[in-house]
């Protein structure tokens, strides 16, 4: 899986998902994304996004519970950082992508690749 979180920005096109009155400190929001289901969370004030969907089985992992950086699947338990996607535990194997998120103004915005 990508970590879009490094990729050039010029490669990056940003769409605004919600406002920072929106998702507050703790929160995440679920989104859907052109059928790519997407969550973005407020960790700290820090927003972090990755894929909706756990690498080991397709599930969602975005209603999971958090630990600092990190997300459990509701599932079967595999862990990702939610700052990289990088899968933490078993069963996953396989990081998810990550996207990357950026504060303009209000608006929170996420980074999707350019087509």
């Amino acid at each position: 899986m990508v970590n879009y979180r490094l990729l050039d920005p010029e490669k990056l096109e940003y769409l605004t998902v919600a406002t920072v009155e929106e998702l507050g400190n703790g929160q995440r929001k679920l989104l859907d994304i052109d059928g790519d289901p997407i969550v973005v969370f407020n960790i700290a004030g820090g927003y972090f996004a990755i894929a909706d969907v756990c690498s080991h089985d397709n599930g969602p992992v975005g209603e999971g519970d958090l630990d600092g950086h990190a997300i459990a699947c509701p599932r079967h338990g595999a862990r990702f950082d939610l700052r990289t996607g990088k899968a933490l535990s078993l069963p996953a194997v396989v990081d998810i992508p990550a996207y990357p998120v950026r504060v303009v103004g209000d608006e929170i915005q996420i980074g999707l690749p350019l087509e």
